[in-house]
């Protein structure tokens, strides 16, 4: 009991949660030739929808770059969205942790939803969101990663200055007297909880082996892989958005280093496939890179989420979370519109280039250079969370009492 405890009642470490997602995501990309990714299976439901509308969409080419062929259920992008949402759902459930809630400032959800298109549109520009263009391009030694990680952070600094706002914040929602005791029935009802959980997984174990008795390998491995990933992000917490936003609004960092750790681990796995003739994904870099990376983490903190964030919240309950879940689709799809029809691929990204790190510095120059460059990343973050607090100065590395602001001019 108090291993069960320990696995599905507390929240695992994040440098454990992540480090391990990062060693999923290299074996994944070793064994598929892809990424661990969300957004381009967004922005296809996104084509989807409008066909079934009676839109004609066969001539739009950010749907020709993407890939509209299948559905989410023939594709591997598609199983990696499902069993993310599968695995965090049954974590939950067995965590006996799943309840609907809806924000008491019904603002929220329209903020949720503008924060959502925001991010969905800038994810999709950069050609992918804090997986795609981050997590999993690092480890591929794509530049236009480092470009969108450092806009991204820039994003949501911006972001934190808007949501700190009273206009964003808008009037406290006050409740009279004091909530209502949790009743024993209540309890009783919510203990179904973690048989749903276990019968859910033994249902989704059933269709990986379907999957692989009917030769469909691929499909399969993503089923795990997705499944692997929702449990991760879920039981770790993991949202890119806290690590960012937290950088601003505390000092704290611990999602950003453990962020850095995992990425060091996927690199050194990534970096054997390759070498072993897997074919790395390299992204251009373009204006629209760095816009869509500032726009993403603008987005980010307006909706409260990231990709990862958000799904696991989903699942939760959250209701919120599923509408910035549809501004992501929608915002996904306004992009793959302007792609061609408002000349956005004209503008930001026709004739910019790849960048393959290990062409440029060489197999053993990108493989250190990324890990380098990641350890700063670590190292800087670990100096700003022992240095700033937001809003009460800086801590001088002599002494343990921080120096306020209004002492300081006193």
């Amino acid at each position: 009991m108090n291993l069960y405890s320990k696995i599905f009642k507390e929240y695992w470490n994040p440098y454990v949660a992540i480090g391990i997602a990062g060693l999923v995501s290299a074996l994944y990309f070793g064994i598929t030739g892809t990424v661990w990714a969300v957004t381009g299976e967004f922005t296809r439901l996104g084509g989807h929808t409008l066909e079934w509308f009676g839109v004609n969409v066969s001539d739009w080419a950010y749907f020709d770059l993407v890939g509209m062929q299948g559905t989410p259920i023939t594709r591997t992008d598609g199983w990696i969205v499902i069993g993310m949402l599968v695995g965090g759902l049954i974590t939950i459930l067995l965590s006996n942790s799943f309840k609907i809630r809806v924000p008491k400032q019904k603002r929220r959800l329209t903020q949720g939803f503008a924060g959502g298109i925001i991010a969905g549109f800038g994810a999709r520009l950069a050609l992918g969101c804090n997986l795609a263009a981050f997590f999993t391009g690092v480890p591929q030694f794509s530049f236009h990663s480092w470009i969108f990680m450092v806009t991204t952070a820039i994003g949501t600094f911006f972001g934190v200055k808007v949501v700190n706002t009273k206009w964003w914040r808008g009037k406290p929602a006050l409740m009279k007297g004091t909530p209502n005791p949790v009743v024993t029935e209540h309890v009783q009802k919510r203990n179904i909880q973690p048989f749903l959980g276990l019968l859910f997984a033994c249902l989704y174990t059933g269709l990986v082996i379907y999957f692989f008795a009917a030769g469909k390998f691929m499909l399969a491995v993503a089923c795990i892989a997705g499944a692997l990933f929702g449990i991760l992000i879920e039981r770790g917490q993991i949202c890119f958005t806290s690590a960012f936003r937290d950088l601003w609004i505390s000092g704290r960092a611990v999602m950003s280093k453990a962020i850095a750790v995992g990425m060091m681990i996927s690199v050194v796995v990534t970096f054997f496939y390759i070498q072993s003739g897997s074919v790395a994904l390299i992204k251009v870099v373009a204006p629209s890179t760095a816009l869509g990376g500032l726009l993403f983490g603008f987005g980010i903190v307006l909706a409260g989420g990231c990709e990862t964030g958000m799904m696991y919240r989903a699942m939760e309950g959250q209701v919120l979370y599923w509408v910035v879940g549809a501004g992501n689709i929608v915002g996904a799809t306004l992009l793959a519109y302007g792609w061609d029809h408002l000349g956005i691929y004209n503008a930001l990204v026709e004739n910019w280039p790849k960048v393959n790190l290990v062409e440029q510095w060489g197999p053993m120059g990108a493989l250190f250079g990324t890990l380098a460059m990641l350890a700063a990343w670590f190292l800087l973050s670990n100096w700003w969370e022992k240095r700033f607090r937001y809003g009460s100065g800086i801590k001088h590395p002599n002494s343990e009492k921080r120096i306020s602001p209004v002492t300081k001019e006193a």
